[in-house]
């Protein structure tokens, strides 16, 4: 199993366990892919939940760049409901993660296709 391979495995495991949800694990493995080699780096394969920077960071880079929203309230609301449901308390809230459950939250799975 490669390392890309055991990380999806862990992600689709932390969207069972923690956000009690079932992954579609080819759309997973898209966002997965679509986040690069940022998964492999400690730091930049997380999100801080509690970082405004981070949180802008997001905003921004994925759901603006990536999947071609709209400036609004309701980015940074989508945000922090994914936090919520991933666990604020949750050390490592994975950015793959976080990124699949925006992209289910704003129906943009097409971006991946």
């Amino acid at each position: 199993m490669s390392k890309r391979d055991e990380l999806i495995a862990k992600y689709a495991s932390d969207l069972t366990e923690k956000c009690k949800m079932q992954p579609d694990l080819a759309l997973l493995t898209k966002v997965t892919i679509g986040c690069g080699p940022s998964i492999y780096n400690a730091d930049s394969s997380t999100v801080a939940g509690s970082d405004p920077e981070e949180l802008e960071t997001v905003r921004k880079n994925f759901l603006m760049k990536k999947l071609g929203l709209e400036d609004s309230p309701k980015l940074i609301e989508a945000i922090n409901a994914v936090i919520d449901t991933y666990g604020r308390s949750e050390r490592n809230k994975y950015r793959a993660v976080v990124y699949y459950m925006l992209v289910k939250h704003f129906g943009k799975e097409a971006v991946y296709g």
